[in-house]
């Protein structure tokens, strides 16, 4: 039972200066399709903070950002960013946060639609409200949540900072109005020059002032600038020794902006549908073996309807001919490549444009080809990401969604893919457009009422692992519609308990959160007391709990569940009160939870005296106390018992039981 509260996820910390003159920097933040998957079990923690850690490094200051970190300076500050798509506004709010930020502050994003949770922010905390991909249609209900966030989070002294759709501030309420901070366009050459330095590639200043590189730093989003810094440490390393910057510049270059125009040019080439299928399924499945390309292109063609073709096999290409006349390689270690550099990218971005008639066919397949048996884990988990980059960059989410629940039932085989489908769902929650509605859905699919059990599996999984992150209450939300399910398999309950319990013993504001939510009202919860019951150990629990939630809680346990249940908690407490781990408000609490119920605190009288007597058998290692120390803390308690029973005189612990009546 250590710690201050609160769950840090930003590791706060500032720009580096190396230099003279003025700081400049942004950077464009996101964990998006390329980044590691549930499924390879990395802390998403601290995915957050190295994302942060590289934003403090790269980030350029946009026109305006010290007149927005001037204001965000005031405890309880709100603004709203406004500018131009591609500037980085995001990255800024997330920069200005951690400016503004206080050792063991979060920095959380808030819903654009309030939930069943209260918003009860504190003087630390730091939020984020990204309303960027916002419509018109649902900008004047939005901002009237943005309006109940902004009065709380000036009442706590908290911070707040929304980012504003593009395009749309003819319609800002004039309430709204003082709040709004216009940011300017960066030097996209600072940005591309620090991105290029972070990643450890030299380049002399000059050799930016090349080709289409100017034009891209007045209108590429900084986004894109990023990306295009990526590609050239990509052609630094498959270039080798021998090579110079201006060849990897060319090349990047190249592959950022001259390969659409490349694609279309091949696939009027190439308009026989076995050869556009396996360009397909090679961009789709790149870096798969060759065997599971053609397998995967077969299958588009099955998927499409695509007639078979008659020519005896041997009498067509042989594979390696078809791969030549695509641009492909077959690697020493049979694993298929293109030779350009990005040129799979391109190729899926040119089907997923130009054949939009043919993007839910494109779903259908990728779910098909799942179940090739060449792919192994780390193909799926690309195929994964290509697709829900594809789909998510053409507007289509439901493919996504729909693709999940696919994955989460057992397919006709018996065989289960739940491993892509969380991998799908972290993708969605983490798009900066459409992370807000991937996460209602996951409150749809927990509110549902039947949920397959594999899907109710998926959701435990991400909620705890992802969401839980940046978005700790909505995961508790959602993790507690899980656990409170009595249709759910006890594997899937016992599971979203243990998230739940991770989630509040981390953090004062959600364990008080956690008990109001749970506590009976009309009758009990079915499986709530249980939880409160775990809350109450101190075995687990890393803060100091909220007294009244803590009081609350145990009245509901104690008056709910048997002695026999509750007891082993008490006498815990009682152990880290004689070690000095906790302090007397707990005796307080215990009494306050059973004042005014005879029977209850007879209860409690005995078990403080069993503990007394003799020290439980399953006492965990960090609660065992000497027997005259438990002696010595039990007399005071019982003493206190006495007193909260009108009954005088003074009764030992040892070896006492409890024989007088109260009044």
């Amino acid at each position: 039972m250590t710690g201050t509260g609160g769950t840090s996820i930003s590791d706060p910390q500032g720009p580096v200066h190396s230099g003279g003159g003025d700081q400049n920097n942004t950077y464009y933040y996101s964990v998006g399709p390329r980044e590691p998957l549930v499924r390879a079990g990395v802390d998403r923690l601290e995915i957050v903070r190295e994302h942060r850690r590289r934003l403090a490094k790269c980030f350029v200051w946009p026109g305006g950002y010290t007149r927005v970190a001037d204001r965000l300076a005031q405890p309880g500050a709100a603004v709203l960013l406004e500018g131009p798509p591609g500037i980085g506004r995001r990255s800024a709010a997330t920069m200005l946060l951690m400016g503004a930020s206080v050792p063991g502050s979060r920095i959380e994003e808030l819903p654009t639609v309030r939930e069943e949770e209260p918003f009860d922010p504190s003087p630390d905390d730091r939020y984020l409200l990204d309303l960027s991909s916002i419509g018109d249609g649902d900008y004047p209900a939005v901002q009237r949540t943005l309006m109940s966030y902004c009065a709380l989070v000036e009442k706590s002294g908290a911070r707040l900072v929304a980012v504003s759709p593009s395009g749309l501030e003819w319609m800002l309420d004039p309430e709204l109005a003082p709040l709004a901070v216009h940011l300017e366009r960066p030097s996209g050459r600072a940005v591309f020059s620090r991105h290029l330095r972070v990643r450890g590639v030299g380049f002399a200043y000059e050799q930016l002032d090349h080709g289409d590189l100017p034009h891209l730093f007045e209108t590429a989003p900084m986004r894109e600038l990023d990306r295009l810094a990526g590609l050239v440490l990509q052609a630094r390393d498959r270039a080798g020794r021998g090579t110079e910057f201006e060849h990897w510049r060319d090349e990047a270059v190249a592959a950022a902006t001259n390969w659409s125009q490349q694609v279309a040019g091949d696939l009027r080439q190439h308009r026989d549908a076995e050869e556009r299928a396996l360009l397909l399924a090679a961009s789709m499945t790149s870096g798969g073996p060759a065997d599971t390309v053609l397998s995967a292109a077969h299958s588009l063609l099955g998927v499409l309807g695509h007639p078979q073709d008659e020519t005896p096999r041997l009498a067509r290409a042989g594979l390696g001919e078809q791969f030549e006349e695509l641009s492909l390689v077959r690697e020493d270690d049979g694993r298929v490549r293109f030779v350009r550099l990005a040129y799979d990218d391109a190729v899926r971005r040119h089907f997923w444009e130009n054949f939009p008639d043919l993007r839910a066919d494109f779903r259908n397949w990728v779910g098909e080809c799942m179940e090739l048996p060449g792919l192994g884990a780390e193909d799926r988990a690309r195929l994964v990401s290509r697709f829900a980059e594809q789909a998510l960059r053409t507007d289509r989410p439901d493919d996504l969604h729909l693709l999940i629940e696919k994955w989460s039932r057992p397919s006709a085989g018996g065989r289960l893919l739940r491993a892509e489908a969380a991998a799908a769902l972290e993708l969605g929650l983490s798009h900066e457009r459409y992370g807000s509605r991937f996460r209602s859905h996951v409150y749809q699919w927990v509110t549902t009422a039947r949920i397959e059990p594999d899907l109710a599996r998926v959701l435990t999984v991400v909620c705890r692992r992802v969401m839980a992150v940046t978005h700790p209450e909505q995961a508790m939300v959602r993790l507690r519609h899980l656990a409170l399910r009595q249709e759910n398999p006890e594997d899937i309950k016992e599971a979203a308990r243990s998230a739940l319990l991770e989630l509040a013993r981390g953090n004062r504001r959600l364990y008080g959160r956690l008990v109001h939510r749970l506590l009976p009202r009309a009758r009990p919860v079915d499986g709530g007391l249980d939880i409160l019951l775990a809350l109450l150990d101190p075995a687990e629990l890393r803060v100091h709990p909220p007294w009244q939630a803590f009081v609350l809680a145990w009245r509901a346990v104690m008056a709910g569940k048997p002695t026999a249940a509750w007891s082993p908690s008490v006498q815990r407490w009682l152990a880290a009160l004689t070690l000095r781990q906790a302090g007397d408000e707990v005796l307080n609490a215990l009494l306050l939870a059973a004042y005014g119920d005879r029977d209850l605190l007879n209860q409690l009288y005995v078990t403080t005296c069993d503990w007394a007597d003799s020290e439980p058998v399953d006492m965990p290692e960090g609660f065992r106390a000497q027997r005259d120390d438990r002696v010595r803390t039990a007399d005071r308690f019982c003493r206190e018992i006495d007193l909260a029973q009108g009954v005088g005189g003074v009764s030992s612990a040892t070896g006492a039981r409890r024989t007088e009546e109260g009044p």
